[in-house]
């Protein structure tokens, strides 16, 4: 298995479920990786001896991987080959055989592909390089600025609370609903933070077995267990010197809130099967949608680890209070679409968006970029209209119709125009700034403005000129 360099990573799916097989594929390929997929694990072998891959997804109830055999004859044959497990029938025993074998990843179906594409990375990357480089800022609007988008005075404050915190060396707890950026939010604190030069390290508390815990946390030794041949470093070791981010710490079991605050108090923690401890220097961001209080006083979470992470905390705006930010959230996720597909962008026409001001949006921006990748895919037309929307949502809107308290506050055209400007002026900004590469004399020129305009235009929608300085 040679590594790749300068190319995509060719990524092996091994599943036997031909629809989640055939569309993962296409959605992995989407996010920059080359991929193949086979449907049991004699052929996921045969492709393995044929040609390099650099990491396989497998799932642990295919045809010839029923008793582990694919795992197990593929760590025989290549004993450092990364390891992705899927499993919609997780199984204790199957969970400690597949980490003793070496995987780097033991997820749940159903996934979300950002989850996915988020652990295929991390497989794919040396301790040492966890931290990923940041996507071309503003270009997407998933990158790590791309969900605090906006100039609603939420949005407004949210900024300047992140620029505050990024600044010291406290741990700290973002507290939000789930969808909402929390560990976006995390990337922009450690980009912003003295540490920056550091790995940032993502810990999901919720996506990883409580077998496999504390071995992932903090490692093993050779002989620790069965099948643990050699010495394996943790995710709190590979933070060392940056950041780590507990997504979901809520869900942590007690039994290890006691080892991390250990690490917080005291910068050591003891690997699995070890009899010396070792030493990290990280910083600690940990994220949760759930009210930690009320786990206190469940006896669900410790009080002296709250205490311990929550010295500074961040508390993001749900979507639905953000209303004023939608349609301009909305416009970059349809601009990152047509970038990747090599298609034309689409704008959401101001009927739409009222609509999408008005929808309450339980799953936050995570949902309104499904809308988006929907309502791109189905429209007809380079204008996104109501009826291009998931019909749900207008079936929201029309059973709670607004009340108007006077002919005078129906829409306007005024209105409307001022919708249609919000999404659209993102877009032909950004557009702007990318072809001149962050330099505001020449794109405010082309534009036919004066730079001091063009400067108040950029921060009307959230842009920064630094951010597209290559």
């Amino acid at each position: 298995m040679k590594e790749f360099e300068n190319r995509k990573p060719r990524i092996l799916i091994a599943d036997d479920e031909p629809l989640f097989g055939r569309t993962t594929a296409e959605l992995i390929r989407k996010a920059g990786f080359e991929v193949i997929w086979v449907d049991n694990g004699g052929k996921a072998i045969a492709e393995l001896e044929a040609r390099p891959f650099d990491l396989a997804v497998v799932d642990l109830n295919m045809p010839g991987n029923l008793n582990l055999e694919f795992l197990i004859e593929c760590r025989r044959k290549f004993p450092e080959f990364p390891l992705v497990v899927l499993t919609g029938r997780p199984t204790l025993p199957s969970a400690i055989e597949s980490v003793r074998l070496g995987i780097h990843d033991y997820l749940l179906k159903p996934i979300e592909i950002e989850d996915l594409v988020n652990s295929l990375r991390r497989a794919l990357t040396k301790p040492g390089e966890l931290r990923e480089k940041s996507p071309a800022p503003a270009s997407s609007a998933n990158s790590k600025s791309g969900l605090i988008l906006g100039t609603s005075p939420e949005t407004l404050r949210l900024k300047d609370h992140i620029r505050k915190v990024s600044r010291t060396s406290a741990n700290v707890l973002i507290r939000g609903e789930s969808g909402t950026g929390k560990e976006l939010v995390a990337r922009e604190v450690h980009d912003g933070s003295r540490r920056n030069q550091g790995p940032f390290v993502v810990i999901d508390c919720s996506a990883i077995p409580d077998s496999l815990l504390e071995s992932t946390l903090f490692g093993h030794v050779k002989g620790a267990f069965t099948g643990a041949t050699s010495h394996r470093t943790g995710l709190i070791q590979a933070a060392d010197q940056g950041t780590a981010f507990f997504d979901e710490i809520g869900e942590l079991p007690m039994s290890l809130q006691a080892k991390l605050l250990r690490v917080i108090q005291f910068g050591t923690f003891l690997p699995v099967g070890a009899s010396v401890e070792e030493k990290a220097n990280i910083r600690i961001v940990a994220a949760t949608n759930r009210n930690l209080v009320s786990e206190i006083e469940s006896s669900r979470f410790r009080q002296d680890l709250y205490y311990r992470l929550a010295v500074l905390e961040i508390e993001m705006p749900p979507l639905r209070k953000r209303t004023e930010d939608i349609a301009i959230l909305g416009q970059a996720f349809l601009t990152e679409i047509a970038e990747r597909e090599l298609t034309t962008r689409k704008t959401l026409s101001p009927e739409a968006v009222r609509i999408l001001e008005r929808y309450p949006w339980p799953g936050n921006i995570r949902e309104l970029r499904n809308v988006m990748e929907r309502a791109s895919c189905l429209s007809s037309t380079d204008l996104i209209g109501p009826e291009d929307l998931p019909e749900g949502i207008s079936q929201e809107i029309s059973d709670s119709p607004p009340v108007f308290s006077s002919f005078m506050s129906l829409p306007s055209l005024e209105e409307d125009r001022v919708i249609l400007l919000r999404s659209t002026d993102f877009a032909y900004l950004q557009s702007l700034m990318k072809k001149h590469q962050g330099n505001v004399t020449a794109a405010a020129r082309e534009a036919g403005m004066s730079r001091q305009g063009f400067h108040k235009c950029l921060n009307r929608v959230g842009l920064k000129a630094e951010d597209f300085r290559r």
